[in-house]
Parts: C-alpha cells; sequence; structure tokens
C-alpha cells in the first residue's frame, strides 16, 4: 500500500445554507456599506458610544490615506489605528472575491492598492497618523502609537489579497513594510529594542513568512514575541524621552495602564497566566502559535498552552465571548464572568478563533475545533445584526435598556445594534473572519486531513482526493460525507466529534461502525477510490450549568442545543426574564421556524413564572412569605440572533 503523506488543500468551495447567506451578506451589505462609511458618505448615527471613546459620525479613514498620498490636504483624523479599518475591509474584500466574483468591487479595492502605495514612504512606513501630524515621533511611543498593529494589519491585507487576486503591487507594499521594520527594530547597535503596545505585526509576519519563504520575516516575528516583556520599564522609558506630559499622550488614558495590560510586564515565557486586554492577548497567542510551529520554540508552545487553558478554562463565557471588564477591555480574574456588565469584544472573539485555528495545526485535538465553533456560531456571530449593517463591539450575556440608560456602570452595554463606532475595529474583523470561513473547516497534519467544522462544503485536495460534506447544521446533526479518492493513495480522515454530542453514531459505506475516540476525533483510514460516511450527532437540547466557581451563574441554568446557546428576549416572553425559573430536567421543545430572524431553531423550556410583586409592596419581607407561581413556557432564540426585532430584554443564564 502506497503511503500519502502531507495531502494539499487547493480549494474548499463553502455550501451550508447558513454560512452562504453570511458569506453573500458581507458582498452585498457589509463591504458596500463599509466602503461608504469609511470614505464619510453613508448616513449614519453614533448615538451611542460603548467605548466612551468620543461620538462622531465621520470616520475619516479614506481621507487620511489621500492626506498622506498628497492627493488631498488636511490633518489627520480619528485613532493613531484608523487605518486598519481599510486593511481589515480589504482583507474581507480579497477573500470574497473567491467565492463571490465581483467586478466592480474589485476595480475598487484595486485603487485602493494604487492608494495605499502612493501613501507609503519611501521606505516603507505607512502609518498615515504619524506621515500627516507627527513624522517626528515615528516609533517613538510604541505603548499607544499602534504602528507595528497598524502594519501588520496591512500586511495580513497584502498577502490575503495577493493570494486571491495576483495583484503584485498588494504584496509588494506588505515586503517593503516588514523591510522597513526589519531595520529599524532588534538587538543591534542603532536598532529599537523594543515592540508594540498592541501584539499583531507577529503574526502577520508569520502570514508573510508563509507567503515568501522569507526567513527574516519568521526571524523578525520570533524576536517581537520573545523581546516582550526584556525590559518591563521600555514603554515608560519611551515615553520620557517622547515626552512626559500626558498632553503628549496619543490616546488619552493609556498610560495608566499596568504593565501587564500590554504583556509586557515580564518574558512571556515566565508568565503564568494571560492579563490585560483582551484582543491584545489572542492576538498574540496566536502569533505565538504561528512561530512556535515553525520554529519549534517550545516556551512559547508551553505559553500557548498555558494561555489557552486559563481563557477557555477559567475565564470564558459559554458563548465563547473573552474579556470581562469595560475598563480597558480586559480580562479580570478567574471564573469572575459578570454576565450584566460583560464586555465580550466582537474583536476578541474573532481573535480566539485566530488562536483556536493555530492550535490545530500544532495539536490534532478536538478541543481547539470546538472553541472555533462556538465563537463561529455564537461569541463572533452576535457581533453583526442580520441586515449586515448593525454591530455589537460589547456582547453582554443580559441586557436590559432600563439599565443601560439608568446605570453608568452598564452603560457600554447597548440592546440594540449600532451604525457604526468612534472605534470601528469590530465590524470589518468580524467581515473578514465571516468571508475567509472556508480557510476555518480541515487542518492538514502529516497523512491525516482533519475534518473540524460541520459547514456544508466541498474540498479539493492534491492527488485527486475530494470531500463533500453536506447538513442542515447547526440545526440537524446528520453529516455526510462521500470521499473521492482517484488515485487511491492512503490516508487519514479525522472527524471531530463535538463536545456536546454525548453520543454519536457512525456509518461507513452503510454499515454501522465503531472507532475509538482520540482527543476528541475519530479517525477513518481511507486507501480506497470512494467513501461514504454518515455520523449522526446528538442534538438534544441541554440544560446547562456553569462550573460553582463562577459565582454570577450560581443557581442558574442555561439552554444548548449542538453548538447554539440560547437566550430569552422580552419580546418572546411578557414577563420580567429574572421572574422565570427553570428547572435542572425541565420538559424543553425544539422546533425550526423558517420565518423567524431568517431561519432558526427555536427551543420552548417549561418553567415557573413567578407573580411580580407590585410597585407598592415593601422592599424587603419575609422570606417566608409565599410568592405564587404559574406554570410557563420560556421561549429562547439562538444568542447570536438576539436584538434583532425590537430594544429589549435578553438573558442567556436563567434562574433555576
Amino acid at each position: 500500500m502506497q503511503v500519502y503523506t502531507r495531502p494539499k488543500l487547493n480549494k474548499v468551495k463553502v455550501t451550508s445554507d447558513f454560512w452562504k447567506r453570511y458569506r453573500e451578506l458581507v458582498v452585498k451589505e457589509v463591504l458596500p456599506y463599509q466602503w461608504k462609511v469609511m470614505n464619510d458618505e453613508a448616513d449614519i448615527s453614533i448615538s451611542e458610544d460603548p467605548q466612551n471613546n468620543g461620538q462622531d459620525k465621520n470616520s475619516h479613514a479614506i481621507a487620511n490615506l489621500k492626506i498622506a498620498a498628497g492627493q488631498m490636504e488636511g490633518h489627520h483624523y480619528g485613532f493613531p489605528f484608523q487605518d486598519t479599518d481599510v486593511y481589515k475591509w480589504l482583507e474581507a474584500a480579497a477573500y470574497s472575491f473567491g467565492y463571490h466574483p465581483n467586478p466592480d468591487l474589485q476595480k475598487i479595492t484595486d485603487n485602493l492598492i494604487d492608494l495605499i502605495a502612493d501613501a507609503q514612504d519611501d521606505d516603507g512606513y505607512l502609518s498615515t497618523y504619524f506621515q500627516i501630524d507627527a513624522p517626528e515621533r515615528k516609533f517613538k511611543r510604541l505603548q499607544q502609537s499602534h504602528e507595528l498593529y497598524t502594519m501588520g494589519h496591512y500586511i495580513e491585507a497584502g498577502v490575503a489579497f495577493y493570494q486571491e487576486t495576483g495583484n503584485k503591487k498588494a504584496l509588494d507594499i506588505a515586503t517593503r513594510m516588514a523591510d522597513c521594520i526589519d531595520r529599524n527594530f532588534g538587538l543591534e547597535e542603532g536598532k529599537i529594542p523594543g515592540y508594540d503596545g498592541h501584539p499583531e505585526i507577529e503574526l502577520a509576519l508569520a502570514r508573510l513568512y508563509e507567503e515568501t519563504n522569507e526567513k527574516r520575516y519568521l526571524d523578525l516575528a520570533h524576536y517581537f514575541l520573545t523581546q516582550r516583556g526584556q525590559d518591563p520599564a521600555f514603554f515608560e522609558n519611551q515615553i520620557k524621552e517622547d515626552g512626559d506630559s500626558p498632553e503628549r499622550d496619543l490616546i488619552p488614558g493609556m498610560r495608566d495602564f499596568k504593565r501587564e495590560y500590554y504583556l509586557a510586564a515580564e518574558p512571556i515565557k515566565d508568565q503564568e497566566v494571560p492579563h490585560g486586554h483582551a484582543v491584545r492577548v489572542v492576538y498574540l497567542c496566536t502569533g505565538m502559535a504561528y512561530v512556535a510551529r515553525y520554529t519549534g520554540d517550545k516556551d512559547l508552545l508551553a505559553a500557548c498552552d498555558r494561555f489557552w487553558n486559563d481563557i477557555v478554562k477559567r475565564q470564558m463565557y459559554i458563548t465563547g465571548n473573552i474579556g470581562q471588564t469595560t475598563t480597558g477591555e480586559a480580562f479580570t480574574y478567574d471564573y469572575d464572568l459578570p454576565n450584566d456588565t460583560d464586555y465580550g469584544e466582537t474583536c476578541a472573539s474573532v481573535g480566539m478563533s485566530f488562536f483556536a485555528r493555530q492550535m490545530l495545526n500544532i495539536h490534532a485535538k478536538g478541543e481547539y475545533a470546538d472553541v472555533l465553533e462556538k465563537e463561529l456560531f455564537n461569541g463572533a456571530l452576535s457581533g453583526m445584526a442580520l441586515d449586515g449593517k448593525h454591530f455589537f463591539y460589547v456582547n453582554p450575556l443580559e441586557a436590559d435598556p432600563v439599565a443601560s440608560k439608568g446605570n453608568p456602570g452598564k452603560s457600554h452595554v447597548l440592546t440594540h445594534r449600532a451604525d457604526w463606532f468612534g472605534c470601528a475595529c469590530c465590524p470589518a474583523n468580524l467581515a473578514r473572519l465571516i468571508a475567509s470561513v472556508d480557510e476555518y473547516l480541515y487542518t492538514v497534519n502529516d497523512d491525516t486531513i482533519l475534518s473540524h467544522q460541520f459547514i456544508s462544503n466541498e474540498a479539493e485536495f492534491d492527488d485527486g482526493i475530494k470531500i463533500s460534506q453536506t447538513n442542515h447544521f447547526p440545526w440537524s446533526g446528520d453529516i455526510h460525507y462521500e470521499i473521492t479518492n482517484s488515485e487511491g493513495k492512503a490516508f487519514k480522515l479525522g472527524i471531530r466529534i463535538p463536545n456536546w454530542s454525548a453520543n454519536f453514531e457512525l456509518e461507513i459505506n452503510g454499515v454501522s461502525t465503531t472507532l475509538p475516540l482520540n482527543d476528541g476525533f475519530i479517525y477513518v483510514d481511507v486507501d480506497v477510490e470512494s467513501l461514504v460516511i454518515d455520523l449522526k450527532l446528538d442534538m438534544d437540547v441541554k440544560v446547562m450549568r456553569a462550573s460553582n466557581r463562577v459565582n454570577d451563574d450560581f443557581g442558574k441554568v442555561a439552554i444548548q442545543r449542538g453548538p447554539i446557546v440560547y437566550a430569552a428576549e422580552g419580546t418572546d416572553n411578557e414577563a420580567p426574564l429574572s421572574l422565570y425559573e427553570v428547572a435542572t430536567d425541565a420538559k424543553t421543545d425544539y422546533h425550526f421556524d423558517e420565518s423567524l430572524l431568517d431561519g432558526v431553531g427555536v427551543v420552548n423550556v417549561s418553567a415557573k413564572l413567578q407573580k411580580a410583586d407590585s410597585k407598592d409592596a415593601p422592599l424587603y419581607v419575609d422570606a417566608s412569605e409565599q410568592v405564587d407561581s404559574t406554570d410557563a413556557e420560556l421561549t429562547m432564540v439562538p444568542y447570536y440572533a438576539w436584538a434583532n426585532r425590537e430594544n429589549g430584554k435578553m438573558r442567556v443564564w436563567l434562574n433555576k
């Protein structure tokens, strides 16, 4: 028997009705809308500002590039990282060409590449704030400047655009940026022995290395990761040299955060648990996993494992959201998971998807794919409305319009998605994840193809291997594979059994088969020209509880079916949601409603409903006094789809 090693994935076509709708939404609504916003042509209202960063209806992101290119006059507008809105949008557009060719959009993006090239300095530098208004301060306040973060986002976009369109100029801009950074950073004499306050460049350089095979870029990424925290006072010393007055700060208040916020208090290899800004953490982790895989750096890999375990086992919401506090959009401490003040930034869920994908490239463990699935169907997806034109920055697990309006500590929690944000990192970040979801379905390790996401697709690999997966997931757990192996070369197909599926049934060529579970996967040896596999997953509705170490969820339950976490909304349930009580053995009923929320599975849960006290009743009474309750039914919809109908209350965790 001939052994086949390292199959190469050539193409994946997403055929899932669920994801085709979202991917077409990106093309037809999301990208055009965001392009108008970035050109200051959209009639938008930023009436609420969950980050408390200041409110305005303009983006000015394209204008900044035009000013830097000498095509307009004026000053920079927005945050120092405003350019990244454009770059993430460009990356999303690039991915969309792979499944929806669009000559009109490609003309826009080609012209945008020309504009970016014109804005780039001769030495490869590109960050419009500093080019326009502070050229003398380049790389001199890295704690706050986001310069490497900004250029990293372009490098990612440039690589993706080149891969999808063959536009060499897009890649040349990226390599010139990387060369500029390489000339300026390092431990050699005359270079800056530092790194950016916001990780991103590390994963971007790893992607550039993959495309160009230029080892300097991998070495530079490795440098940024291993240098971080070597001199804990690096940022403070730069600030003193650049001018210690707070008026010199690029973003007010950023100097007030501790070194841990920037993951700079100690070398990463010595850091036991993740601290600080959630997006910074998962972008750093993605870069660490990328670089550890290519360099074999065991310290970086060990840090990835430590950070993963702490996030997933002690600091992640049931929806996959991470980052518990509005103060710094940051992690707090283990098992601190408040629901009504949860931050759960959309970008953090997107970044967690990146991290999970890279860990799958290192270890064939189902837990990474479980978290990736959790983000795709819950934590990340909730960041965009069904119309593609409204967005959540903050993703709570409990919300009340009255509380958001009346309690300043909850003002960051919106109960309807906004047109746009002053800091608009999330909308385009989610768009690029959705547009590239085809790249998240398979992982190839040695002679094994891992199929770890149940998103219908048709995939082509080297040497005549084709895999077709069909299903009605996430609403049905019946997964059907048809495998064509025209050259008959032997390989293994690993299929994930999700942690939410307590039982499963497997048939191979119509014959019931039992296979052992190995780190969340079953493995099928394929050495024939064709094979049919049918997998039936357990899609029973489950009443979930959190670890009893989670104070905020003690005495509460949540509803989950398959990968979908459910939420109760005021629009479906007449009484205050806090008055419903659900037993752990509550009767549940599931049905698919094609007419609701673009087609969703609905779960009805038997409950007890307490009678609300009158407004004139005493505020505190003897607990022995009986409270009337009646049998009731609670209607629940997928968490990702909440707040698409009316501005009302929502709860994921219900009283037990």
